[in-house]
């Protein structure tokens, strides 16, 4: 049975923590407006480019050499997975289901015989994984000091992964990310970036407009095709960062919520023991008092 200094020191270390985590939980609402106009801004852009590959892609004649960026290298056997996570925690299970799906899918790669390298997009992925895969990580890119993120740190992520690809690293490229949908709910995801997954062209009854490219297709598409991997894995960060904040926003607001019910229970026990230290002293004296 506690004490009643020690249900007193309980109480305030929980009444502490509780205004830590309410803190917290209005700097994630304040960061995740801006983060989730930032993502909502940038899917347009993205969602657009794909379909701009794929006219372009539709539009190589036959014979044509399409590019390695497009069509791969014909080889399916060492895989590179660029995993993005976030650079703190406190946010749920948020950084645990993008490790979970990135996991799954390299077991299952070396369970086929395939060589698998990791590239780290933030440090809660990396602490998560490095045990089981610390012999096939290539690098931890760390993004801690970067207060917004901007295309210029996609791009060079971007440009770090055509370049492992150009000098054979790699054949087939996979970027796992958490996809923001609302407060409560963030995707993982799993994009393959190389060989690029372009969206079939849908079929459509009415007229359809015909283009002609300045230049070829091809070379168009030589000039797209990097473009796009930047452009991806800016969306990929931009949707990490909302749905870190969300997530952060959801379980920071539950540890509020759970701390209030602890102090409650505490508050509760302590003044029941205080009545029942009070109730044995009264006793002790009226029976002190009836033997004199």
């Amino acid at each position: 049975m506690p004490s009643l200094k020690d249900l007193r020191n309980r109480i305030a270390s929980v009444k502490s923590t509780q205004k830590i985590t309410k803190a917290m939980q209005m700097v994630a609402a304040a960061k995740l407006r801006r983060a989730q106009t930032a993502a909502e801004a940038a899917r347009p852009y993205a969602e657009r480019m794909e379909t701009v590959l794929a006219n372009l892609a539709g539009g190589i004649g036959v014979g044509a050499q399409a590019p390695a960026l497009l069509a791969g290298n014909g080889k399916n056997d060492v895989h590179l997975l660029v995993i993005c996570t976030a650079e703190r925690g406190l946010c749920g299970g948020f950084n645990s289901s993008i490790a979970r799906m990135a996991r799954d899918h390299a077991v299952s790669l070396l369970a086929q015989g395939k060589t698998v390298k990791i590239i780290f997009v933030g440090k809660k992925g990396y602490d998560q994984l490095r045990r089981q895969f610390e012999k096939h990580v290539l690098e931890l890119i760390e993004l801690r000091s970067v207060r917004q993120i901007g295309f210029a740190n996609a791009d060079v992520i971007g440009k770090k992964i055509i370049h492992l690809f150009e000098t054979g690293e790699f054949d087939v490229c996979t970027l796992f990310f958490s996809r923001f949908r609302s407060v409560i709910q963030q995707i993982p995801t799993a994009l393959q970036l190389i060989p690029a997954q372009i969206p079939e062209r849908k079929e459509t009854t009415g007229a359809q407009a015909s283009y002609d490219y300045e230049p070829e297709e091809g070379e168009i598409l030589d000039t797209l095709l990097p473009r796009n991997i930047s452009v991806q894995v800016f969306r990929a960060l931009l949707e990490n960062a909302a749905s870190e904040q969300g997530a952060r926003m959801s379980a920071m607001d539950s540890a509020t919520r759970n701390a209030g019910d602890m102090i409650r229970k505490q508050t509760t026990q302590y003044n029941r023991s205080r009545q029942a230290m009070i109730t044995k002293e009264l006793i002790e004296i009226i029976s002190g008092a009836e033997a004199l």
